[in-house]
């Protein structure tokens, strides 16, 4: 398979986890979500769609690079896809653990251990390509963000 093919492919990936935990938000967006009280910094809800994608289709080149090195750093790689498919099922339980279950405690909890698999990700990805690994910094930073956002709610709402 082609480089372009395997970064085609996870970014199909990628979108469809989005998507999948899109539909767990829908309905808590409308009843839940908005009966919490939030911070100041707390964005507008049309913001998570376009940055999400946006962020999807990043992690999605930046695993599909990584994963063109297969034959130059077998086990490096494997290690990498490894805790890259553990962080986007922690991504996708994030979403099931706040919105699904509306266990705001939970998905702190959650997200702070999505954050650190993130940030090893990260590390592995730079042993194996620079470039693959830049391209997961802004989704640490939205994650960051989030975690700080996550937290802040806890706190307002306990």
């Amino acid at each position: 398979m082609n480089k372009y093919l395997k970064i085609t492919y996870l970014v199909a990936i990628c979108l469809a986890v989005g998507f999948l935990s899109s539909l767990v938000t829908q309905s808590s967006i409308a009843t839940w979500y908005p009966t919490l009280e939030k911070p100041v910094f707390n964005p507008p809800n049309w913001v998570f769609a376009p940055v999400w994608t946006l962020l999807f289709i990043m992690m999605g080149v930046s695993a599909g690079l990584i994963w063109d090195k297969i034959t130059e750093q077998r086990e490096l790689v494997k290690k990498g896809l490894l805790f890259f498919t553990v962080q986007l099922a922690l991504n996708a339980l994030w979403s099931y653990l706040f919105f699904g279950l509306s266990n705001v405690l939970l998905a702190s909890i959650e997200i702070v251990i999505l954050l650190l698999v993130i940030f090893e990700t990260y590390l592995i990805f730079k042993k194996i390509d620079k470039k693959a690994a830049m391209l997961l910094i802004p989704y640490m930073v939205w994650v960051s963000f989030a975690t700080i956002l996550t937290v802040s709610i806890l706190i307002l709402n306990w």
